[in-house]
């Protein structure tokens, strides 16, 4: 099988180990085991007794009951059987498209977006079709072009709400507009949901699972719960014909999922407000330092996210953005990823919720580039 590099996992694998200023990253600042359970209030001294005492079998296979239970707890209408645990959202991407995406499916897939959501199923051999998201419309689908690209042979649509790596978040009213496109085609709808809750606002997030029979939730430990080590995601749908299928091929590249990571984040799960609640503080706090940043500073521009943990940021220097972003780590130590990556031309884009010092320094220092290369 064949499949284009991952551009963006290849330059952070290349570049993060030994940034100054690392706000590339796009996790919630992360989280210690220590800490987690002075946040969530669990008796440490209970949970590891338990956990030392637990036979280091296969587990449950398909996912712990208090960890599925504790995923449910985050949409409005699913039970555990909808639940299907994998490593990862990156493992839970791969593993929808290979359990359901066959040589010939069109399959239609916004960009900009995470690689895997239009790599993965070309390389399976689909009939990918592209909607480009602009920033004209505050990078959300154009719904005329949106069912031109649909056709009654769609298997599936793939969104990501919030977006990576622009932070628009698509209303529920917009989902329920693109439901109907699926519907009319009975495709599937793939939403890579990972920054799910980190909304700018009050109020609850909607999900595609809530609103669409045949939607597909994906989402992880990682970036909203700040347990990235972890490497735990999950797929949840109401579609069982999906279940049986993702557990089918499971069998085959995963088995289970790690006792130790399940545990661990049924216990994170229990107290899931508060872990949202530090993690809304912190990048609520830092994005307005970040767009106090982007109207300072007169060489670069965005659309404010509404979302998630990452911006788009453009800058007007006439320099490629990978050439832009190497350079600027060389001599700042800024490290920031290059909007190529995502097929963004002149722009970078950076996470502003990992810690708050680095990204106050990491935005002097690519203020300070961007005055050297001006002068």
């Amino acid at each position: 099988m064949k499949i284009k590099p991952f551009a963006v996992e290849e330059w952070m694998n290349a570049w993060e180990v030994g940034a100054k200023y690392n706000i590339a990253e796009t996790c919630v600042d992360s989280i210690s085991m220590n800490e987690l359970f002075e946040l969530t209030g669990e008796d440490k001294t209970e949970f590891l007794n338990r956990l030392c005492a637990r036979r280091l079998s296969y587990g449950d296979i398909e996912g712990l009951p208090e960890f599925r239970k504790g995923v449910c707890g985050l949409y409005k209408t699913l039970n555990i059987e909808n639940i299907v645990p994998t490593h990862g959202a990156s493992g839970a991407n791969h593993h929808v498209f290979y359990s359901l995406i066959s040589p010939g499916d069109r399959v239609v897939s916004i960009m900009p977006t995470y690689q895997q959501l239009y790599s993965i199923p070309e390389s399976y051999g689909a009939d990918v079709q592209i909607l480009h998201l602009s920033k004209e419309n505050n990078y959300l689908p154009d719904l005329e072009k949106l069912r031109r690209l649909v056709t009654p042979e769609t298997k599936m649509i793939c969104i990501n709400n919030p977006n990576n790596p622009t932070g628009a978040l698509m209303s529920e009213q917009l989902l329920r507009e693109i439901v109907e496109i699926a519907r009319s085609a009975d495709a599937w709808i793939l939403c890579d949901e990972v920054y799910r809750h980190l909304s700018q606002e009050d109020g609850w997030c909607p999900s595609i699972v809530d609103l669409y029979e045949k939607g597909i939730s994906v989402s992880s430990m990682s970036k909203v719960f700040s347990l990235a080590g972890l490497r735990l995601g999950w797929i949840a749908t109401h579609d069982m014909s999906v279940v049986k299928s993702c557990l089918s091929h499971r069998d085959y590249n995963l088995v289970s999922c790690g006792v130790f990571d399940e545990m661990l984040a049924a216990a994170a799960l229990k107290h899931s407000d508060k872990l949202l609640e530090r993690s809304r503080k912190i990048v609520r706090e830092n994005l307005q330092i970040l767009d106090n940043w982007v109207s300072s500073e007169p060489h670069v521009s965005y659309v404010k996210p509404k979302a998630g943990t990452t911006a788009l940021v453009y800058y007007d220097l006439d320099i490629p953005s990978y050439e832009f972003c190497e350079e600027m780590y060389k001599k700042t130590g800024a490290f920031v990823t290059p909007g190529d990556c995502f097929e963004v031309p002149h722009s970078m884009r950076i996470g502003y919720a990992y810690g708050k010092q680095d990204l106050i320094d990491g935005l002097k220092a690519i203020s300070e580039y961007i005055a050297m290369k001006t002068r």
